[in-house]
């Protein structure tokens, strides 16, 4: 752990991917697992082609996987406290994450690249403008549905990656960015089996970085990584960040 916190103090520039497992350490449940979210809903029923035909029942099941997934007392645990403590003190400069809840960003990241989107926000399909999720919620769960956007009259939408989607360009090369320039590339929770995501440490790694991984299992990248922690990320990154900052 020191010699990796040391890495990290030396290097000019550091980046951190996410994956499930941070998000799962605050409770919510990972979508892809034998037991997850996707084996007790219907992933058809959250394609594009289902919320440009049916945006009404779309709602309707989006407002119900949103209360069972995230529900309302889903807060940001200590990993996303360590990743945000260390961009604060200027010993992380990009945040890349798999996941769509928010909470790096309500954990005080400010400018996590989300490469699958943001579930806290919802985006306007006409005027493109953004907002908060939960008063848009509300609204459905209170029959309101679908939601329309009060300044176009459109239909609004998550903003995240709909089953049927690309990935949004600007949020991938901005990943690619950060991984084609890291001196250490840190990966929190992610097993890096979802490309395209799972490419960007090897990018990194390809260019030279210090890669740096914490999960519980192995990962593809174990046997390049200069230090491979399996060990839970609510444990690891607040001792990681307790070593770069003492």
């Amino acid at each position: 752990m020191e010699f990796a916190a040391g890495a990290i103090r030396d290097a000019d520039t550091v980046v951190a991917m996410t994956g499930a497992g941070v998000s799962t350490a605050s409770g919510i449940p990972d979508f892809r697992s034998a037991d997850g979210i996707w084996s007790e809903y219907d992933p058809e029923a959250f394609h594009v082609s289902r919320f440009r035909e049916d945006p009404a029942g779309f709602w309707r099941d989006r407002a119900a996987l949103v209360a069972e997934a995230f529900g309302d007392d889903v807060e940001p645990n200590a990993a996303h406290e360590a990743l945000a403590q260390l961009e604060a003190a200027g010993e992380l400069d990009g945040l890349v994450t798999q996941n769509v809840d928010g909470l790096h960003r309500a954990a005080g990241s400010e400018d996590p690249v989300a490469v699958h989107g943001d579930g806290s926000r919802v985006v306007c399909t006409g005027c493109g403008r953004r907002r908060d999720a939960d008063p848009v919620l509300e609204r459905v769960r209170d029959g309101t549905v679908p939601p329309t956007c009060g300044r176009c009259d459109e239909v609004l939408k998550p903003d995240v990656v709909l089953f049927g989607e690309r990935l949004p360009e600007r949020a991938l090369l901005r990943a690619q960015a950060l991984s084609e320039s890291a001196d250490v590339y840190l990966v929190a929770g992610s097993s890096l089996s979802v490309e395209p995501a799972a490419s960007l440490p090897r990018t990194a790694a390809d260019g030279g970085a210090t890669v740096v991984v914490v999960n519980l299992e192995p990962t593809p990248l174990s046997d390049r990584a200069e230090y491979d922690f399996r060990a839970d990320v609510t444990d690891a990154l607040p001792r990681l960040a307790e070593a770069v900052l003492a």
